[in-house]
């Protein structure tokens, strides 16, 4: 029966690579014992044989399948290599977001990795550890192109199955049913990262916590799921059509009212900088910095570029 089973998995998902597994031996019991309860209404403890898991996701969920199907040695090699390159910096973030993960504990952390941080590498290297211990990590981001930088990444409205008009409704939701592929995925995430999110409204961070929460179960923030938030509010923030400036910051997630609730982190060393060794790329990221914090000038609100910085666009290989 379980070579059955493996043999429906592997039909279903011919792009995976799928061997025999503990889920795939508990579907086995499942099966076993629905036929013992047919026939004589005995479950299979009163055979001598194990309890399978009821509660447990049918193996023939793609969703859950796909991102339980990581090669974990190609994972543990991964970490092996990268996790010794981790500067300082980087090491403190992902010591907070490891034990968060280690102690259960959900919530929302957003970090601010201004360009050349090491951010996506960082977080590459969260989702191999957590999918590394056959756990589910969800990578999403707001564009099609940063959703590429991840392993596994999707872009958040087609894995939240977000509203399309979610500026229009007050109180938004995701279209996800809690028997779904999709919902019973969400259920079981240990972690959540959405890249790019300041390019996001609001109301897509307020529908997901309102999902997860019904989907979980669970009153507390995301339904007690780790968000893992990223991005750099100095670049783009949401694109309202027909709107002002002040339409744009409102509709920002700072302005949301679960950012109260955020624990904030920071990466500050620029790596592209550290390891060009170039004095004009480090002139470049210093004033481009200076930029996204706002004008130099309060009285007239203008941003002052000097020649240095015209030198180094000169010269910064775009």
């Amino acid at each position: 029966m379980s070579d059955d089973i493996l043999y429906q998995i592997r039909q279903a998902n011919p792009e995976l690579t799928i061997e025999f597994n503990d889920d795939i031996f508990n579907e086995t019991l499942i099966r076993l014992e629905d036929k013992c309860l047919a026939i004589n209404n005995q479950a299979l403890v009163e055979l001598g044989m194990p309890t399978p898991q009821r509660n447990a996701f049918n193996v023939l969920n793609y969703e859950i399948t796909k991102e339980k199907s990581y090669n974990v040695n190609e994972l543990l090699e991964y970490i092996a290599h990268n996790k010794p390159l981790l500067n300082d910096n980087q090491k403190n973030v992902y010591n907070v977001i490891m034990n968060r993960i280690n102690n259960n504990t959900g919530g929302i952390i957003y970090l601010d990795a201004p360009g050349g941080t090491g951010k996506t590498f960082l977080l590459n290297l969260l989702l191999a550890e957590i999918r590394a211990t056959k756990h589910i990590a969800l990578a999403l981001a707001s564009s099609g192109i940063a959703s590429t930088l991840m392993e596994g990444g999707r872009t958040a409205h087609s894995a939240l199955q977000l509203p399309l008009n979610i500026a229009e409704q007050q109180f938004p939701v995701c279209k996800i049913s809690g028997k779904s592929g999709r919902g019973q995925l969400l259920k079981q995430a240990k972690i959540i990262i959405w890249d790019e999110c300041t390019m996001s409204h609001k109301k897509s961070l307020e529908a997901m916590d309102r999902t997860l929460q019904e989907l979980r179960k669970n009153s507390e923030i995301m339904g007690g799921a780790l968000l893992i938030l990223s991005g750099d509010f100095r670049q783009t923030l949401p694109v309202i059509p027909k709107s002002t400036p002040a339409d744009e910051i409102n509709a920002c997630l700072k302005k949301s009212h679960l950012w109260p609730q955020v624990q904030i982190l920071q990466l500050t060393k620029n790596m592209r900088v550290e390891l060009s060794k170039d004095e004009t790329t480090a002139c470049f990221a210093k004033i481009l910095l200076q930029i996204g914090e706002g004008p130099t000038d309060q009285t007239s609100g203008l941003i002052e570029l000097n020649s240095d910085f015209l030198f180094a666009c000169l010269f910064e290989p775009w």
